[in-house]
């Protein structure tokens, strides 16, 4: 998380035309690649699948998904599938799934996953995920996805600037914990026999069992949620390269114009460096670093002036978020602090070999 200033444009309000200082998240979004598509068909008891087509070529972190322990596997997810796309035989076959999905699908979803390779993380194995097309007929939703496999899907085509969008995830986990900490309940006083962090009556003689509403001890945390209004502050680039120069401003604005990334000095605790694409959302989300979060349009209709205000930052703060942090980038740093030890032992021929 970091901290934002803006001029809030809401008329009739008293901070209106104000400076405002707010706390955003930043959620790295590497591009998705599209592997396949599946079509559902209706039916009395819901949907139900119909067929699935996936690309010719998967890559190795997709392909791990498949897998408990890839080390110990032969590896052989999709080798004969692949084979479909090359003989004649496979092409008459993938034309008549194609076709079946035209002519008698309602639904159509792509199945993407994530590029693991592209983050700071530990992890090889892909996310997997079915993401459905909504606009359109449903022959025009399977030839945009047939043009779009093994391509990748920027966050940039999906979602816009100021939208307000949905967060899925998994929260903080605590382990087991007793009433007071999980549900909040009034501690007893100081003398209560065995104990005083309990509930002192927990329903009455009859019914002779315990009611689902009283606060009890267990789990708390690790809970799948979904919050809802999340308004999107900026939709940034990651670090690329434009007519031969290595572009990176992402944290800069039209009255901030420092060249600076929105990774902090010494980056992000617990995570790192932010260097692809990312969504700058206000306020929070659940769950802790390097949690995998799921993004999604809102279903509302949103008419609400607070929604549909335009958001135009004047300052992103970029300092250390690892204690007092005080300079917003390392040119900064060295011109305040001047050449420090690092620095000299960089620029002594031999250094290395002395030490």
């Amino acid at each position: 998380m970091t901290h934002t200033v803006r001029e809030v444009h809401r008329p009739g309000l008293k901070i209106s035309k104000r400076e405002e200082v707010e706390a955003v998240t930043i959620i790295e979004t590497p591009p998705m690649v599209v592997v396949g598509v599946v079509g559902y068909v209706e039916t009395p008891k819901g949907l139900r699948n119909f067929k699935t087509v996936f690309a010719e070529h998967i890559s190795d972190e997709c392909r791990r998904r498949f897998y408990k322990n890839w080390h110990k596997s032969k590896k052989k997810a999709f080798t004969k599938y692949c084979k479909k796309w090359q003989d004649k035989d496979g092409k008459r076959q993938l034309e008549k799934d194609f076709a079946a999905m035209k002519k008698y699908c309602k639904v159509i979803r792509v199945i993407v996953h994530t590029q693991m390779k592209l983050l700071p993380l530990r992890q090889k194995k892909a996310h997997v995920m079915e993401i459905q097309l909504n606009g359109g007929t449903v022959a025009e939703k399977v030839d945009w996805v047939r043009e779009r496999l093994e391509k990748q899907v920027s966050v940039h085509n999906v979602f816009s600037q100021n939208e307000m969008i949905d967060v899925i995830g998994v929260t903080k986990g605590h382990g087991m914990k007793g009433v007071t900490s999980r549900w909040h309940t009034k501690k007893l006083p100081r003398k209560t026999h065995k104990g005083l962090r309990k509930v002192a009556c927990i329903g009455a003689w009859h019914p002779a069992r315990v009611g689902y509403s009283i606060a009890r001890a267990g789990q708390k945390g690790y809970h799948h949620r979904t919050e809802i209004n999340k308004k999107i502050y900026r939709i940034g680039h990651g670090i690329h390269v434009e007519d031969g120069k290595v572009v990176k401003n992402n944290a800069s604005t039209h009255y901030d114009v420092t060249e600076k990334t929105i990774t902090p000095l010494g980056g992000f605790p617990h995570y790192g460096e932010v260097n692809n694409d990312f969504l700058m959302l206000k306020g929070c989300v659940m769950g802790t670093k390097k949690r995998v979060l799921t993004l999604r349009k809102s279903l509302l209709v949103h008419t609400s002036r607070r929604s549909q205000e335009a958001i135009e930052l004047k300052f992103i703060d970029t300092t250390s978020k690892f204690g007092h942090g005080c300079f917003q980038t390392a040119q900064e740093k060295r011109a305040f602090m001047g050449p420090q030890k690092k620095h000299l032992v960089k620029g002594k021929p031999g250094a290395q070999e002395e030490l």
